[in-house]
């Protein structure tokens, strides 16, 4: 998953004073609740979770830990959660991309999102970015790269996470609604993937707002648009993708999930633990320099959300015949 900025990175160690809460006696066993994480340390996902750890563990009387099991774009993590007893102790951190990507693009996936898991809440939706790197300086602006991109098809490149990640599949829908094509070189991880781009060994990425601008502010990098509906405050001059005539806004959301049949009091409590916990001083710094808000939802509210995903981006996926298995 994505690369965070050093300033989201410092935040860890900053305003994480436990809020004092105090919940209603709680129906979780005794034990320490694990987040589970689908993806590699320092990512956005990784990230998120550790910060939620610490006011989680105040709020809840109970000791709750990141566990980082990484693999399969998501799939081996989110298949631990799913054959984890439904007990509240075992929660996954799930993303777009294993909750909407995965089950268009893995025939074989072992599990379905909506039978094998309870939603609980949303963290956030992250905005994305688009930036070009070194190789293309004389880029300045979207209407350059698009013009660049149909001038030479395929020829430009552009990095991400990995095949049937979430960074591949905007920029296909970038390229489907502004009929370019470019040519995907796909990295282990959002770290390399990002660090080949300010590198100049690729010459563009889809990548997390808070991650693009960090870049940026470095100099490795040029932001020529943002995925968001709307300008971001961490980067005011970048216009959005729409305000440059291309027809495309979206998100990757990051929410907490617990295996199927969890009761309903234990997610109940889970639900109140985690909207508690975004609005800890250390959350909400961590998610200002990822450009983004605490979104707390419903346990329906965030069943809709992955629906509504999993149906934006498996047209994609479907269209360019995404297969990771």
């Amino acid at each position: 998953m994505p690369v965070l900025s050093r300033r989201s990175l410092a935040t860890l160690t900053f305003g994480l004073a436990a809020p004092r809460f105090a919940l209603a006696q709680s129906p979780l066993p005794p034990g320490t609740v694990r987040l589970v994480v689908p993806y590699n340390p320092g990512g956005i996902t990784d990230i998120l979770a550790r910060g939620l750890s610490q006011p989680m563990t105040a709020i809840l009387g109970h000791t709750v830990v990141v566990e980082n099991r990484a693999g399969a774009n998501g799939s081996i993590g989110a298949t631990l959660v799913a054959r984890s007893p439904a007990d509240g102790l075992t929660l996954l951190v799930g993303v777009t991309d294993t909750h909407a990507v995965n089950p268009a693009a893995m025939r074989n996936l072992p599990y379905v999102p909506e039978r094998d898991f309870e939603p609980v809440n949303l963290i956030t939706r992250v905005p994305l970015a688009l930036a070009v790197g070194p190789s293309q300086r004389n880029i300045a602006d979207l209407k350059g790269f698009l013009a660049a991109a149909k001038a030479r098809p395929g020829a430009l490149t552009h990095s991400s996470w990995g095949v049937g990640s979430t960074s591949q599949i905007a920029m296909l829908r970038i390229g489907e609604a502004a009929d370019v094509e470019l040519l995907h070189v796909p990295f282990t991880g959002a770290a390399p993937a990002a660090q080949a781009l300010a590198a100049g060994q690729v010459d563009s990425m889809i990548l997390p707002a808070g991650a693009a601008e960090a870049l940026a502010r470095d100099g490795n990098v040029r932001v020529l648009a943002t995925l968001s509906p709307d300008r971001l405050a961490l980067l005011p001059s970048v216009p959005t993708l729409q305000e440059q005539g291309v027809n495309l806004s979206t998100s990757i959301f990051q929410g907490i999930f617990a295996p199927a049949r969890t009761p309903a009091p234990v997610i109940a409590l889970l639900n109140q633990a985690v909207a508690q916990a975004l609005q800890s001083p250390g959350m909400l710094e961590i998610l200002r320099g990822q450009a983004s808000l605490p979104e707390s939802m419903s346990p329906q509210q965030l069943a809709s959300l992955v629906a509504e995903d999993q149906e934006a981006w498996g047209r994609v996926i479907r269209s360019a015949n995404i297969r990771l298995d």
